[in-house]
């Protein structure tokens, strides 16, 4: 896919801040064409199935948010809910020696600096809701492979609160590694009822884990992080 000139002019940007003229017809068309061939690839690799498609809402002013296990994990969403949505991603992935890079840039993707969340990044959130895309959050921060739901980013909260976005959790299931053969483990993508942006951020954080937790067996350690924090004051 070519890039426009004004992205070739920026092409060492930093990429936190994006513009609603950027999520253009045709990168909405490589988007979609993107996951519908990733869909097929993982409907045969790892026997791809999606529960609660009923839940994904009409409107695109929500935020995709989901437990994270592998670098899959923006595609395996993308394909369930099978729309665009324009993903906050680490820094790190948009550097020129991350393998990534071309196809994390080119799919829509907005960088986040995890360790100082910058101005830039929430005026692109509010340029995404400007167009036809959804936000995509991994709360977590970054990949889990340890089974738990812990540390838990805030941000993901009081951004559905600030931008007045509803909160559509997504459990991704029976991810246990990446494939060796022809054939892997079943995952399963389960889409849950939205979380309303009006709840208070505990009370959306603890929602999205209990749903998280519930479908995916994973450990919720939610309460036990404020139980420690509670003896620590």
């Amino acid at each position: 896919m070519t890039i426009t000139p004004e992205e070739k002019k920026t092409e060492k940007r930093k990429f936190a801040r994006r513009y609603a003229k950027e999520y253009h017809t045709l990168r909405w068309m490589f988007h979609i064409f993107t996951i519908g061939l990733c869909h097929y690839y993982f409907k045969y690799c790892y026997q791809f199935k999606v529960e609660g498609k009923e839940n994904i809402p009409k409107s695109t002013r929500v935020i995709y948010a989901a437990n994270h296990v592998s670098m899959f994990d923006p595609l395996f969403v993308s394909s369930a809910i099978f729309k665009p949505v324009a993903y906050m991603a680490k820094m790190e992935l948009f550097e020129k020696d991350c393998n990534l890079q071309w196809w994390v840039k080119r799919l829509g993707a907005f960088s986040v600096n995890r360790d100082k969340p910058e101005l830039s990044t929430f005026r692109t959130i509010a340029e995404v809701f400007k167009t036809t895309w959804s936000l995509g959050i991994f709360p977590q921060g970054g990949i889990r492979d340890n089974k738990k739901i812990e540390n838990i980013q805030k941000g993901f909260a009081i951004i559905a609160h600030k931008t007045k976005a509803d909160i559509v959790p997504v459990a991704i299931c029976g991810f246990d590694g990446y494939k060796k053969g022809w054939k892997a483990h079943q995952v399963t993508i389960k889409i849950g009822k939205p979380i309303s942006h009006t709840l208070d951020p505990e009370e959306i954080m603890q929602q999205w884990a209990k749903f998280i937790c519930d479908n995916t067996g994973f450990e919720n350690c939610i309460n036990t992080e404020k139980e420690e924090e509670l003896l620590h004051t």
